[in-house]
């Protein structure tokens, strides 16, 4: 591994590095900042969780002007998410360079981003849609730019948002450098880099690298109306720090919220179907550890980096094997350790093991935890409780009060009457969820793709498509 000290990287820019933690270049990195600080375009390829922000943020900050205080810089992302989450991370880099790196996104009042672009951002991060809205305004100009970064380059492809990145790169000048990061390389991002790259290095992260070793992979065979009993059940019997549940649908992700709620988790869900506000909202909480549990759709979760999340639960399993690297990849960040369970419905164990030769991982099989299992879990959490409260030493005021029982109490009875007060136990309140929502398409076998209309795409494909057919009706209403 590399030192980032001996990347040849301004003092300024070393000292944001080492306040965020970072020490050692990732692979990604290490093979990527050299090239990029020399101007070269650039394809990198590697799954989510290996570092990619910095990979490109730490050139892309180094070789901003400070001398200019025009929009130098462009970092084009598939979500609002991912804008706002790059955004926050470009800003740590360089905040000691005094670099101010700009969201722009839909969801937003534009007028209050317009305010905000009147201040002079160096770096702008924003998603597709809403950048050619500012452009189409000239509240944002291109022609002094001179960096771009294409981030998620095949899930802004599979969201059908190809034709919007190409009309914003054909206005910028010629002159400039590109970076396009991307988990796979199909033929239309290659396209993308023959069209708008300039003799572009490769960087590429072997799959055995991307992959998560630090996570434990499972599964569990059950029918539909188990699911929700046996999701409480492993919250209880593993006591996570920070989980994610995902749901195929948004009314999924509402159901699955609300159950948890009323039977005393702390849990909140995000989809598409939430205002912006609410959304960055329960990230923050979630962040912040206010919410134990947050349920969320794939594409409402895409690109989110929050450290320290110890479980991530597939409640519905997932639409295909580049969701399941997205969605096991919340957990395990870091270098930290990260569980990852599925659930699988007794009629979709050939879609799993699809899962499975893609990613060339087999998952462990896991039997359905039982009650006896949930109570010893649940007793386990309490006395690491009490144990904590030990440690922290911070009882002073309840001495006394411990002194008079224990003269009509024996310890023993004491202690285990309070470890009984401290433990969970099995909450029971009926939930009903309505019926397992349906894998979109046929794929059985090993086949990625299905016909529509006589053309082969996936099913991230499809949607994109609907996506911008939605879009055309919407033009023609107005």
């Amino acid at each position: 591994m590399a030192q980032f000290t001996e990347l040849g990287l301004s003092s300024a820019l070393l000292e944001s590095i080492r306040d965020m933690g970072f020490e050692e270049a990732t692979p990604i990195q290490a093979q990527t900042i050299p090239i990029a600080l020399e101007g070269r375009d650039l394809l990198g390829q590697a799954q989510t969780g290996t570092g990619k922000t910095a990979a490109f943020g730490i050139p892309l900050i180094e070789k901003l002007s400070l001398d200019n205080d025009h929009i130098q810089g462009i970092v084009i992302t598939p979500t609002r998410e991912l804008a706002i989450q790059v955004a926050e991370e470009l800003n740590r880099m360089g905040q000691y360079k005094k670099i101010w790196a700009l969201p722009i996104y839909g969801g937003q009042d534009i007028q209050r981003q317009i305010r905000s672009l009147k201040k002079r951002p160096q770096i702008i991060v924003g998603t597709p849609g809403r950048l050619k809205d500012h452009i189409q305004r000239r509240t944002i100009r291109l022609h002094t730019i001179n960096q771009v970064v294409l981030d998620e380059a095949d899930e802004m492809l599979q969201m059908g948002f190809i034709e919007d990145i190409e009309e914003i790169l054909s206005e910028i000048p010629a002159q400039r450098q590109t970076l396009l990061f991307s988990a796979t390389m199909p033929k239309d991002i290659q396209a993308l880099a023959n069209k708008f790259m300039v003799n572009p290095m490769v960087v590429k992260i072997k799959s055995k690298e991307a992959t998560m070793p630090n996570i434990e992979q499972h599964y569990i065979e059950m029918t539909p109306a188990q699911k929700f009993d046996i999701l409480c059940n492993l919250l209880d019997i593993q006591s996570p720090e920070l989980a994610i549940v995902f749901g195929r649908t948004r009314k999924r992700v509402d159901e699955i919220t609300e159950g948890l709620n009323k039977r005393g988790y702390s849990a909140e869900g995000i989809h598409g179907d939430m205002s912006q506000a609410r959304r960055d909202t329960v990230i923050h909480r979630f962040r912040e550890g206010t919410i134990d549990i947050m349920v969320a759709t794939d594409v409402a979760a895409r690109g989110l980096d929050i450290s320290g999340v110890t479980h991530v639960y597939n409640f519905d399993i997932p639409q295909d094997p580049d969701s399941y690297v997205h969605r096991i990849g919340r957990t395990g960040r870091a270098g930290r350790a990260g569980i990852a369970t599925t659930f699988v419905a007794f009629g979709e164990i050939e879609h799993l093991r699809n899962i499975e030769r893609a990613t060339k991982k087999k998952m462990i099989h896991q039997p359905v935890p039982t009650l006896s299992e949930v109570i010893t879990g649940q007793q386990r959490f309490a006395i690491e409780k009490l144990l904590e409260a030990v440690e922290e030493n911070d009882f002073h005021v309840y001495v006394e009060l411990a002194e008079e029982l224990l003269e009509h109490t024996d310890s023993v009875r004491l202690l285990s009457a309070a470890l009984k007060l401290l433990t969970k136990e099995p909450n029971k309140t009926p939930i009903q969820l309505s019926e397992d929502p349906p894998l979109a398409g046929s794929w059985k076998g090993n086949r990625k793709t299905r016909k529509v209309k006589g053309k082969s795409m996936t099913a991230k494909q499809f949607q994109g498509k609907k996506r911008r057919q939605g879009k055309k009706k919407r033009k023609v209403k107005i």
